[in-house]
């Protein structure tokens, strides 16, 4: 039961964050995202060319929270998609707590007749404390709506 307060007060606290930061996209992220199956997923941006990537996930008994900076953001020549990399710091709430670096590299597609951008990514993690470990992390298929 306290798990499930502690999860509701996070979800409830992350969405008025987001609405109230006024994100450019919003949506989820489904793979491995810090240990977690899935995640809300916002992208904020901080010029033409540099955005923060991030996710607030569940389950595991646990909340992570991604917050990476995408320095380089570019499309790829002669197509529609864009591709991106980027690192942020990294933390899990739960008995078993996690604190590191993930990395971040991706591509996805701007839909232009619907405000949907759709992007698949890897997200390897550099873990520091409870314990030091690299965790090569997994795929993630990112679902997202554009407001602007």
């Amino acid at each position: 039961m306290k798990f499930l307060k502690l999860v509701s007060l996070t979800l409830f606290f992350g969405v008025a964050l987001t609405i109230q930061s006024q994100a450019q996209e919003l949506g989820l992220r489904f793979g491995n995202v810090n240990g977690n199956n899935v995640a809300l997923d916002g992208v904020f941006a901080l010029g033409d060319f540099s955005r923060v990537h991030a996710n607030l996930s569940f389950g595991n008994d646990g909340v992570g929270i991604d917050a990476l900076w995408n320095p380089v953001y570019d499309n790829i020549a002669d197509s529609d998609f864009k591709w991106y990399a980027g690192f942020g710091p990294s933390l899990f709430l739960a008995d078993d707590f996690r604190f590191g670096v993930a990395g971040e590299i991706g591509a996805e597609y701007l839909f232009t007749d619907v405000p949907i951008t759709l992007g698949l990514d890897w997200r390897p993690y550099f873990i520091l404390v409870e314990e030091t470990t690299f965790d090569a992390g997994g795929f993630g298929l990112n679902i997202r709506w554009r407001f602007k």
